[in-house]
């Protein structure tokens, strides 16, 4: 889970985590939550309907194929390849194409240079549990999981999705599974996927 404090004090919650009473204490302290979002439908929307139970006006926005797949949430609207007018004058938004079933919605907070992603990149370190690895395929560093690797069935897609990731500013991820990497992000995702760039 990320949190994203907008300049008008709301609050954008990325891949929410379980709301606890320590959490959401913590939540307000720092401002009304005013967005949620999943990473797709396959990361990050188990736990929506909590916020929506607890905050009364927060707006859920749905990834691609979550409608179909959570049909007892109301969406304020779907995520597609441009920045919602809601907070774009803050957050980059596109989507990773080329995914057999699950694109994936991946943001970019430009005051922080920080990149939001949920199984688009792990961040495979030793600190991980060995379960976590096996699945990762134990190789350290920024990079997919084998199986979210093989799910990219249309690689042209999601190499012009990958490029224009990697034409923005950033320094930071917050992956969806493993530590935020603080530095050199960019050249690390870009290492990561490596693979899907043919030989030159």
């Amino acid at each position: 889970m990320a949190v994203v404090r907008l300049r008008d004090g709301g609050l954008f919650v990325h891949s929410p985590a379980p709301l606890s009473g320590e959490l959401r204490s913590a939540l307000d302290e720092l401002g009304p939550v005013r967005f949620v979002v999943p990473a797709s439908a396959l990361h990050g929307h188990l736990f929506m309907e909590q916020y929506r139970d607890a905050y009364p006006r927060v707006e859920l926005f749905a990834a691609p194929e979550l409608p179909r797949r959570r049909p007892d949430l109301a969406f304020a609207d779907e995520l597609g390849d441009e920045p919602d007018p809601r907070w774009s004058s803050e957050l980059d938004q596109a989507l990773l194409r080329g995914h057999r079933l699950f694109p994936e919605v991946v943001f970019l907070h430009r005051a922080t240079r920080t990149l939001l992603v949920g199984d688009l990149a792990w961040h495979v370190t030793p600190r991980m549990s060995a379960a976590a690895r096996v699945w990762a395929g134990w190789r350290r560093g920024v990079r997919p999981t084998p199986a979210f690797r093989l799910a990219l069935r249309d690689r042209t897609a999601a190499r012009a999705s990958l490029e224009r990731i990697l034409r923005w500013d950033f320094q930071r991820i917050v992956p969806g599974h493993g530590e935020i990497v603080e530095m050199g992000a960019r050249e690390a995702l870009a290492e990561g996927y490596a693979w899907l760039h043919p030989p030159r």
